[in-house]
């Protein structure tokens, strides 16, 4: 490494030293969830006390704050536990799009087509390819961060380019670029969920599709592949210098194995069967998955359902040609064990949708909007630079908060109201959080895979630590940071959809 990377690594590392030793303070998203709880219900006692209560400016009806420590309430929260938890949008959603996802995973089918594309791609676009590789491995996140980002730093090795430069890359696709996709992933049904539940506090009636944000995250992929590029060949590999490996470097084999590759043929040929299948549901008049007026509603609400298809069958088909998949055994203990993964978001959910569904029974989420949206009104600190300093607010939480999913939990029964009563539709507020929060996962130890970067990268240079890797990751963050900004705002200006079913503005009356 170079001497100025060294030093910048020092002064990065007494910086993170802070916000490491700050941010494992934090308890378990599990225990802040239910922190907040209790103290909502405290709030609410409080509020109730004073007889807090607002004006609903699209009604006129008054709102009061609701004492959770009634007995009617207390009552109500037992009663209703289970149905709170299972009526939990995210839950059902995420759990669906897992069991497809998860057999793709576990029989390998992801790792081998990522290994297949990359292998696939000329030396000059090899950026480029990694970058994108990294971006679309959110499709299945852990694949991602277990092949992509090695697999970085083994071609860039290969082609003589500083391999922690090809790892660093790598990294900014699979998690700075974390809500970008050419595709629908798991994330869109997460957020949805949790966007709808905090509008529904403002309007019971309002859905959020889980395509909302889907035409803004595809110009994100191909916009944030090419910043990748810039930053990666003009200013991170110009600042790590000219590249000596350790005499004992090992090559690692990133080659595809003849079943392998029959196996990615046929779930290939599988995928497209499948799709082909599906198409038929949706693109003939009167298909089942369009409406009586020939709409393709049925379809956007369809689109967990589909992705479990989607990826189990071809899965299915690449595990039996690869020999992962024997019997059907193996099948039920796939999926069985893409649930387990699952155990601790199950957990968390279920604190989240008592959050949640308390949050809302006192009232104090259309307090805090309603008024928060007034004040805000009336200070004049609206339009475009409020959705700037809220995706900056994102940013700064997601350094000890890395769950996308926790914080959105917090923070969608806040904001998605408060801007609502401003007028922005709450498919604009998960899209511009959605920004924020992916931007500065590259910058924080806290990112639960953090440390296994440190591992690759150390096999390469002995002596990487948090500031190396810093270092390296800070120019993806601010970069994709102002580009994702930029394109927001253009999106605004020019009255674009984010979605099929994502409009960028809400009618409070």
């Amino acid at each position: 490494m170079s001497s100025s990377s060294a030093q910048g690594g020092g002064i990065t590392r007494r910086l993170l030293s802070f916000v490491e030793n700050t941010g494992n303070r934090l308890p378990d998203p599990v225990t802040l969830f239910a922190a907040l709880t209790l103290l909502v219900m405290i709030i609410s006692w409080i509020a109730a006390a004073q007889s807090l209560s607002v004006t609903h400016p699209g009604t006129g009806e008054e709102i009061s704050a609701i004492n959770l420590f009634s007995t009617e309430n207390i009552r109500r929260l037992f009663v209703e536990m289970p149905k709170t938890f299972a009526g939990f949008p995210p839950l059902g959603l995420v759990l669906v799009a897992m069991l497809g996802i998860g057999v793709a995973d576990k029989t390998g089918l992801i790792a081998t087509a990522l290994k297949g594309f990359m292998s696939k791609v000329p030396a000059s676009l090899v950026t480029a390819a990694l970058v994108l590789a990294g971006i679309m491995s959110s499709l299945a996140a852990d694949a991602g961060y277990v092949v992509v980002i090695p697999l970085g730093a083994v071609l860039f090795h290969r082609v003589g380019r500083h391999p922690i430069a090809g790892l660093a890359a790598a990294f900014a696709g699979v998690s700075g670029g974390f809500s970008a996709n050419l595709l629908l992933t798991a994330l869109d049904p997460l957020l949805a969920g949790f966007t709808q539940s905090a509008a529904q506090l403002i309007n019971p009636d309002y859905v959020v599709s889980a395509t909302s944000n889907y035409y803004l995250m595809i110009a994100l992929t191909p916009i944030l592949t090419l910043t990748g590029v810039i930053v990666t060949e003009k200013i991170v590999e110009k600042h790590l210098g000219a590249y000596t490996p350790p005499a004992d470097l090992e090559e690692e084999n990133t080659d595809i194995s003849e079943s392998e590759r029959r196996g990615l043929t046929a779930a290939i040929v599988a995928g497209l069967l499948t799709v082909g299948a599906l198409a038929l549901l949706v693109l003939p008049e009167g298909a089942p998955l369009r409406d009586a007026a020939g709409d393709f509603g049925p379809f956007y609400s369809s689109i967990v359902a589909l992705m479990l298809f989607v990826f189990f069958i071809p899965g299915l088909v690449y595990g039996i040609v690869t020999k992962q998949i024997k019997r059907d055994r193996d099948v039920a203990g796939m999926t069985a064990e893409s649930m387990s993964d699952m155990g601790a978001y199950i957990v968390l959910a279920f604190v989240a949708a008592h959050f949640i569904a308390m949050f809302s029974w006192s009232n104090l989420g259309s307090i805090v909007a309603i008024s928060g949206a007034n004040f805000l009104e009336s200070i004049g600190f609206t339009g475009i630079p409020l959705l700037i300093t809220f995706i900056l607010v994102a940013a700064v939480i997601n350094i000890f908060v890395g769950s996308a999913s926790a914080k959105w939990a917090i923070m969608a029964p806040i904001f998605v109201p408060m801007l609502m009563q401003l007028g922005y539709a709450p498919e604009l507020t998960q899209a511009a959080y959605r920004i924020g929060d992916s931007v500065t996962n590259i910058l924080t130890p806290l990112l639960p895979y953090f440390p296994l970067i440190i591992i690759f990268a150390r096999k390469y240079d002995r002596e990487t630590g948090i500031g190396t890797i810093l270092s390296a990751m800070t120019p993806y963050s601010i970069a994709f940071g102002l580009v994702g900004i930029a394109v927001l705002i253009v999106w605004i200006l020019l009255g674009l959809p984010l979605g099929p079913e994502g409009p960028l503005h809400y009618n409070p009356s």
